[in-house]
């Protein structure tokens, strides 16, 4: 009688018993199959920027979109605050968005345990060191998925190395998520959380189970989030495939429900206050979620695939996929271990295009970008399953049949949205290698000497055939407008971070880096207390009080753009400010005189201007009266808008159009114009015929400047508006990290107004008072000290939760070895 099926949980032969070996040779053989696995990822990820002449191996800049504009400059901010060199704390920083909360921000951009690399690399390189992050968590990822294959079935250490390695090289983590590092770590939560289920399984280590999961959202919630989804789905499918009592299921599941829920309350003190955050961030116009059309969507199973936009990368090398698709033709494993796996990665994938269920992936919210961020859960099922079919030897006949199947897909879909590239080869040649190492593989189960050259050959075909695909990934990445490479440290950069340091007087003023910019957040990159900052948790506050006094703003206002405006400069406490020098690449620095971080309105001001002019707001802010704003008279065309105005001869001409994109031309000044992106901008002074004439060159179809564009400003009366603001102001300003006091001369009497934007979290000394969106707050009579402490929203409760899981943390294991010690004792 031929011999029955196998389960995947079924016991192999009892080997014969090895010569005893010492707990560090134990530990240097269970460690070289991730160790193989981390080698081939990060590897491979590394040659494709060889191949690409990328930075650090050559001259093209490495920074993709957000790399450049939020990552970098964030873990630039992370070196100076380890380095006690931050203007704030964890909780909250000075620089940028004239002061915001820092908790979520941090959690959010900077929680992948690796993102510590740089803070001890020297500042200049911080860039180089993010950049390495990708091939570290990478790598890390694929060897934590060796280990968890191993505890799912044992086999061969450096099989289960080459699997790991494509689950590190997946589709989702080259494509979509290799520039962006608080992402990946989501690629090594999933393998992390899947031990976990295991010895949720196994009933043990609980403690340990905590801590995988608090591990997994301490990294970065969101695709935590997704891991711990898709370890709900590994649960699920190991009791349906384990021999199991119904009580052991239960057992299981409690196990697996409690350290869930302790592991995530110890994020809470981090967890809570990014959730708020959230909640009061400036809102964005993301659509609805729309699937791709399903011939789009497989395409992006085939290896070394890029389609452009918002598509789903599902696919891992071809070693992989043949082997998954031979899993079900696999009668070595048992029939109903085979359909649960089967169905529920098919289930996984069909969830991916139900909006519904994408919803449940995103945390019940429409993702703001690529819409399929959960991708690396499938592609972590096809490895498990190609795991699956190794260790149970697959017929060559079975792995012929679906490799030829991978070449048939690949034809059908060949014309595929700009199909094509290295798919083909990698589909034929790395296909073909793979067929043959599979092959040799089993052969060598009679002839030993062609195992080595069947390993050779399936390392050498994953690292060849990834390296390909990342290299077309950046390759056509690159292609597209918001993805174009930038550079990140040169020697510009480095002289606009020295002129920023040799103007800075912080806290008695603040300096603005100026423009243009290197990255969106530049005064965080560069030391600098301006309005830049971009970050998805800038609150609609700020928003709400930047906007109206004309600075410019994109990504739906959670990216503020500085202003060269001297009445903004007077409002925010500016008193330095960097612009570019004569030589390209060269900066110049100027100091002029600032009032001081918190100042008083005697009285509310009301501006004699038009009301609905981003002047007259100013002004009402500011307390005075320092501009002309004339009517203008509109001519010229659609496409070519002209406008002329008259003004004291003298002052100095500014422009708002927040509507138009084009160009700007006044007198011999001509300047780009990016709709709501270019804030008030500097025209120049006012001729002495008085008579101010633009013309504007726009690609803005059925758009003006609006009524009052233009606004004429008068040096004299904002030198005395400052004047006034120091003589009147706080006599002594105390910058804490996150707090602020003030101390006024007795007397004083209004409203004391601190330069910066009342976000959720400020609590005073005195009650907090609406003033055109600042921080503001009453001075009773007899009043000479004010203070304010900022502590994020949900921060104590969150404090307060983390504290009640680590106490139970704690509990568990403590009264388990009581017990037993009472036990054993009697």
């Amino acid at each position: 009688m031929a011999p029955g099926p196998t389960t995947v949980d079924a016991r192999p032969p009892a080997p014969r018993r090895p010569a005893p070996r010492g707990p560090a040779i134990r530990r240097i053989t269970r460690s070289r199959g991730p160790l193989l696995a981390f080698l081939i990822t990060s590897g491979a990820f590394c040659a494709a920027w060889v191949v690409r002449g990328t930075f650090p191996f050559g001259n093209t800049g490495r920074a993709l979109n957000d790399q450049a504009n939020q990552y970098v400059p964030f873990h630039r901010a992370l070196w100076d605050l380890v380095h006690g060199q931050a203007s704030g704390d964890v909780l909250f920083t000075w620089r940028g968005g004239f002061g915001q909360q820092f908790l979520a921000d941090y959690h959010t951009y900077l929680g992948n345990p690796f993102s510590w690399l740089a803070v001890v690399v020297p500042r200049a390189h911080v860039d180089l060191a993010v950049f390495a992050i990708t091939p570290v968590t990478m790598g890390a990822a694929a060897a934590v998925m060796t280990v968890y294959l191993g505890k799912l079935h044992p086999g061969p250490w450096w099989q289960r190395g080459v699997l790991g390695a494509t689950y590190g090289l997946c589709g989702w983590a080259l494509s979509d998520a290799s520039y962006i590092p608080m992402w990946l770590w989501g690629l090594v939560a999933l393998p992390m959380l899947g031990i976990a289920v295991e010895w949720c399984l196994e009933e043990r280590r609980w403690p340990g189970v905590v801590l995988l999961v608090a591990l997994a959202w301490f990294g970065n919630f969101y695709t935590a989030m997704m891991a711990t989804i898709a370890a709900c789905v590994l649960l699920a499918i190991r009791m349906a495939t384990r021999e199991m009592t119904a009580r052991d299921r239960l057992r299981a599941l409690w196990r697996a429900a409690t350290a869930s829920g302790t592991g995530i309350l110890l994020t809470l003190p981090l967890l809570l206050p990014s959730f708020l955050a959230s909640g009061a961030a400036q809102p964005t116009k993301a659509a609805a979620f729309d699937p791709v059309r399903i011939e789009v969507f497989l395409a992006g199973m085939l290896p070394a695939t890029h389609l452009w936009g918002g598509r789903p990368r599902l696919y891992v090398a071809s070693l992989g996929l043949i082997l998954a698709g031979a899993f079900v033709l696999n009668t070595a494993v048992a029939r109903r271990t085979r359909l649960v796996w089967a169905a529920a990665t098919l289930l996984v994938l069909a969830s991916f295009q139900f909006p519904p269920t994408q919803y449940v992936w995103h945390g019940l919210a429409v993702p703001n970008g690529n819409p399929y961020r959960e991708a690396f859960v499938f592609s972590g099922m096809v490895v498990i399953v190609a795991w699956l079919a190794l260790a149970n030897r697959p017929r060559p006949l079975h792995l012929a049949l679906v490799a030829a199947l991978l070449v048939a897909a690949a034809f059908v879909l060949r014309r595929t949205d700009d199909f094509g590239g290295w798919t083909w080869p990698a589909v034929l040649g790395g296909g073909a290698v793979s067929l043959l190492a599979l092959v040799l593989l089993r052969l060598g189960e009679k002839r030993r000497f062609l195992i080595p050259v069947a390993a050779a050959l399936m390392i050498g075909v994953v690292f060849a055939e990834s390296t390909v695909a990342a290299a077309n990934a950046d390759a056509r990445r690159a292609r597209e407008r918001w993805a174009k490479p930038v550079i990140t440290s040169n020697r510009s950069i480095g002289d606009h971070f020295e002129a920023v340091r040799d103007v800075a007087g912080w806290p008695a003023y603040r300096t603005d880096s100026g423009a243009p910019q290197s990255a969106y957040n530049d005064a965080l990159a560069l030391r600098a207390e301006g309005p830049q900052y971009y970050s998805s948790y800038l609150p609609e506050a700020t928003y709400a009080a930047l906007e109206p006094l004309g600075y410019g703003f994109k990504n739906d206002g959670r990216t503020f753009f500085g202003a060269d405006d001297p009445v903004l400069d007077a409002i925010f406490s500016i008193g330095a400010r960097v612009r570019p020098g004569t030589a390209p690449g060269t900066w110049t620095a100027s100091k002029f005189p600032a009032p001081p971080l918190v100042t008083v309105r005697s009285a509310p001001y009301t501006s004699p201007n038009p009301a609905d002019s981003v002047y007259a707001r100013q002004e009402n802010v500011l307390g005075a009266t320092v501009h002309q704003v004339p009517p203008v008279t509109r001519g010229g065309t659609a496409t070519e808008q002209t406008y002329t105005a008259l003004c004291t001869p003298g002052s100095e001409a500014y422009w708002y159009s927040p509507a138009l994109y084009g160009t700007i031309r006044a007198g011999a000044t001509e300047k780009p114009l990016e709709d709501e992106m270019t804030g008030v901008i500097p025209l120049g002074p006012v001729p002495a015929s008085g008579k101010v004439e633009v013309t504007v060159r726009t690609r803005t179809e059925g758009a003006d400047a609006g009524a009052h564009p233009l606004g004429c400003l008068d040096r004299t009366a904002l030198a005395a508006s400052v004047d006034r603001l120091k003589a009147t102001g706080a006599t002594a300003v105390e910058v804490g990290d996150h707090s602020i006091g003030a101390t006024f001369p007795a007397g004083t009497r209004g409203t004391a107004v601190i330069a910066t934007t009342a976000v959720p979290g400020w609590s005073c000394s005195a009650p907090v008072k609406p003033f055109h969106g600042l921080l503001a707050v009453d001075l009773p009579p007899g009043t000479t000290e004010v203070s304010c402490t900022f502590t994020p929203k949900g921060f104590t409760a969150g404090l307060t939760g983390g504290a009640l899981a680590l106490l139970t943390l704690t509990a568990v294991p403590l009264t388990a070895r009581l017990r037993r010690r009472h036990r054993s004792g009697s």
